[in-house]
């Protein structure tokens, strides 16, 4: 199956929204999804992303607003009539077929008797050719997993729909299928629309990605852009970490200076997404990887032009690639910065006065009305 052999077109969600008795999952959204785009809803458990799949899929009926594929509104069609199908975390493989029989189980329901040139070609494109009499209990997750991918794709829907695929699997396997799963949809050419709570999983195989919370987008874009230009807190501290800073707009221009700190910060006036008077707050945010460190004795060594800010390392982690610091400063109670362990630094020890300094360039800017902790992972979140 190539991509020209595929035919349909964006899934629109207009006006789109389920509530439960009082209890709303998904607030009222207008969602497209191009056509063969790889496409994440990404967010926290409980904010909406699976309920918004399964409105997609016809497993749940929307309260309100209308689904559509290639301009056909599809809201009234139930599951088995839509032209998607949907792989879930639990494979659901039939344990008694070998595997050509699970792939071929779509077809074989729907009274096609000659299977074997489909099922080899499925076989094929998920590289799983040597294990085609093999029982689903003699694969690994891995490979379980894409067993069930290729089920899915053989009938050749329009849309596959992946909820949590990678969810069972361990670090490294999940890891390896990422890479395979964007392979395969580059392959196809069809339209994926794949649900996670790994912002990891999302920004390594999404075109683009809807960050969900409270049963609305939160923001929506090309994994980089989300990632370097988040608008709100949420976004900057669920992708990722950020060092959010609180201060006051002095200066406006191409550049905003802020005073925060106990000093004058600066950055581009189009990275920040809150209005941004003089005398108004704001939120300055820089990324960990972006921030330097240089010892307090060796600050005249920085380059002019660099938003600076002084500090005391209060905690270190090695962690192979990098260093993570913990930096106590006027600027934040814990500021965090990732050093690649390029050479020994000697001196960064927990205790060291150093000063953070970073390219004004990498810092955007944030409504100060948010709340600083919004999208900060907890243990039970990631659960």
């Amino acid at each position: 199956m190539t991509q020209q052999q595929t035919a349909g077109g964006d899934v629109r969600l207009t006006g789109i929204s389920k509530t439960y008795g009082s209890f709303t999952a998904v607030q009222p959204l207008d969602l497209t999804v191009p056509q063969g785009s790889f496409f994440a809803l990404l967010g926290a458990s409980g904010c909406g992303k699976t309920t918004t799949l399964r409105m997609i899929a016809g497993l749940e009926e929307a309260t309100t607003g209308t689904v559509s594929l290639g301009g056909k509104d599809i809201t009234a069609l139930p599951p088995y009539k839509r032209p998607v199908n949907t792989v879930f975390q639990s494979y659901a493989l039939f344990p008694h077929l070998d595997i050509t029989e699970n792939i071929a189980f779509g077809l074989r329901r729907r009274g096609i008797k000659s299977v074997k040139k489909q099922v080899d070609a499925m076989l094929e494109l998920v590289q799983l050719g040597d294990f085609a009499r093999r029982k689903p209990h003699q694969l690994s997750g891995g490979q379980q997993q894409r067993v069930a991918v290729a089920r899915a794709l053989i009938n050749h829907p329009q849309v596959l729909l992946l909820d949590e695929p990678l969810g069972a699997l361990d670090l490294k396997l999940r890891r390896q299928m990422q890479l395979e799963l964007k392979r395969i949809q580059t392959e196809v050419g069809i339209t994926f629309v794949h649900v996670t709570h790994d912002q990891e999983e999302a920004m390594t195989m999404a075109d683009t990605v809807a960050v969900m919370n409270g049963g609305r987008v939160e923001q929506l874009g090309a994994p980089a852009d989300l990632y370097e230009n988040p608008k709100t807190t949420f976004v900057a501290n669920f992708l990722g970490t950020s060092n959010l800073i609180e201060g006051e707009v002095v200066g406006t221009g191409t550049d905003l200076v802020v005073s925060a700190g106990g000093g004058r910060l600066r950055l581009p006036a189009d990275r920040c997404s809150a209005p941004a008077a003089a005398g108004g707050k704001l939120l300055l945010g820089i990324r960990p990887e972006k921030i330097s460190l240089a010892h307090a004795d060796a600050a005249e060594r920085i380059a002019d032009g660099r938003n600076r800010v002084t500090g005391r390392i209060v905690d270190s982690s090695f962690i192979g690639v990098s260093t993570q610091y913990v930096v106590e400063s006027p600027a934040g109670k814990a500021l965090h910065v990732y050093e690649q362990n390029v050479e020994h630094r000697a001196g960064l020890v927990p205790g060291a006065e150093v000063v953070l300094h970073w390219n004004p360039a990498h810092t955007f800017g944030l409504d100060a009305s948010q709340d600083i902790d919004a999208g900060v992972e907890t243990v039970e979140d990631a659960a």
